[in-house]
């Protein structure tokens, strides 16, 4: 089938050919001889360019088929390469093998041995980077990559200065563990600048200059920006001290990074307590400055009105700077009315001194109150905020979180320290206020019994 398409391809294009030429023939020619003519002319130029591509076919079949050759050559050279490379690497295998074998061999205990001291030199590097002894020390660590390397490798061996520098800087380890020793060094200010001072060194627990705590990072020695106020007096004592015992506060967890320290500074002041409880917190510190006021003022109002008014029972004479003495000489300007209206009339003047006993009491019972609510209402929003954190970081890191939850606790701690005085305050005032009240009642009702008894 596809011999039969080649060859209608090939006669199709012999016809436009012959047709081609027999047009343009036509056009040319004048005579039918002269078109024969013309014709066989064409098919002699035809004839000549099918055997000058004829023959570049063929000498390009001559050079694929040398270039053939030329590739098979090289794939059977490479195959024998291939072939003696890969006998080379079984036999340069097994002779490896033997070398490790014989090393094995050699070393004996010494393999053991190598892995101790594998283990010392990487605890030892991972104490060093950390250790407050460097800062007097620096870059008595470096050492210890090239020892772990040869002592890894199986074509180098550890030299007998390294091994013993190994144990040297162990030993020095333990030593300055219980020194307390004082050297020179850069320390960087919080502020940023750079001093040359000296520098106390408490065996690997803390680092003290002038009176202030350091901290060391490994590379620089930094002041700390907040300091434990409660030990800069023993600091300061120790750096001028030469011998003797000194008072020191010594974070035993130096070693580990000093975490007590860090928590020590990082505890919030106070104020700062205040200030995480945010714009509820100062509401609730408001709110309770004006019930203690209010409280104590109330307080001592009552105190004072009751001796003035325990005065007035002992005196026979009414005194008005007293609700007491008050009602006493309304008495007295109405003794010689009827029972009926002298009772209305100290009735009245028992009221009229109501409030000015019992003032106070209605807000510090309102404050008593309104602080819980407070305190639940900071609540609230500092959850809000912790949620909204975790919303838009994610519960990964606690930090995020930790402003929110901060806040919630605090309100409510304020709200409850100002309602619990606050009531107490209020306890108090009430039984005082009461107790007025209960003395102005019962020499009203005397009054009144001895006015009934005389009429």
């Amino acid at each position: 089938m596809k011999m039969k398409l080649v060859k209608s391809c090939l006669m199709l294009a012999v016809a436009g050919l012959l047709g081609s030429s027999f047009a343009v023939a036509q056009e040319k020619a004048q005579t039918l001889d002269q078109l024969l003519e013309m014709v066989k002319k064409s098919q002699i130029s035809e004839s000549a360019e099918h055997k000058q591509r004829e023959a570049e076919f063929a000498r390009d079949k001559a050079n694929q088929a040398n270039l053939l050759a030329q590739a098979k050559a090289t794939r059977q050279a490479e195959e024998a390469r291939s072939a003696a490379l890969e006998k080379k690497y079984q036999e340069q295998d097994l002779l490896v093998a033997a070398k490790k074998t014989q090393l094995n061999e050699r070393l004996g205990s010494m393999k053991e041995l190598f892995g101790h001291l594998t283990s010392t030199a990487g605890d030892l590097r991972a104490t060093l980077e950390t250790s407050i002894v460097s800062a007097q020390y620096p870059n008595r660590g470096e050492f210890l990559d090239t020892l772990i390397e040869k002592m890894n490798s199986n074509t180098q061996l550890p030299d007998i200065e390294e091994i013993e520098r190994l144990w040297f800087e162990v030993q020095r380890e333990m030593v300055e563990t219980g020194r307390v020793v004082k050297f020179n060094t850069t320390v960087i200010k919080p502020s940023g600048e750079q001093a040359q001072q000296e520098v106390v060194r408490v065996g690997v627990y803390n680092l003290v200059s002038n009176g202030m705590y350091l901290t060391f990072d490994g590379s620089k020695i930094q002041e700390l920006p907040r300091q434990p106020a409660d030990h800069l007096a023993g600091a300061a004592a120790l750096q001028q001290s030469t011998s003797g015992i000194v008072d020191f506060g010594v974070d035993p967890t130096g070693p580990a990074g000093g975490q007590l320290l860090t928590a020590l500074i990082d505890t919030p002041t106070f104020l700062e307590r205040v200030d995480q409880g945010g714009t509820v917190g100062y509401v609730i510190v408001a709110v309770g400055f004006i019930g203690v006021f209010l409280g104590l003022w109330r307080m001592l109002v009552l105190f004072v009105m009751t001796g003035k008014v325990k005065a007035q029972l002992k005196s026979d004479k009414p005194n008005m700077n007293n609700p007491l003495g008050r009602v006493l000489k309304v008495a007295e300007e109405n003794k010689n009315v009827d029972t009926e209206t002298l009772e209305l009339k100290l009735e009245e003047a028992v009221l009229k001194e109501r409030p000015s006993i019992e003032s106070g009491l209605a807000v510090l019972k309102i404050i008593a109150a309104v602080a819980p609510l407070l305190g639940l209402l900071g609540t609230v929003t500092g959850m809000i905020e912790t949620f909204q954190a975790i919303t838009i970081f994610g519960a990964g890191d606690p930090k995020n979180m930790a402003g929110g939850i901060s806040a919630a606790l605090v309100t409510t701690v304020q709200g409850l320290v100002v309602a619990i005085p606050v009531v107490l305050m209020h306890t108090f005032v009430n039984g005082r206020a009461k107790g007025v009240i209960q003395i102005l009642d019962e020499q009203t009702t005397g009054i009144i019994a001895e006015n009934s008894e005389r009429k």
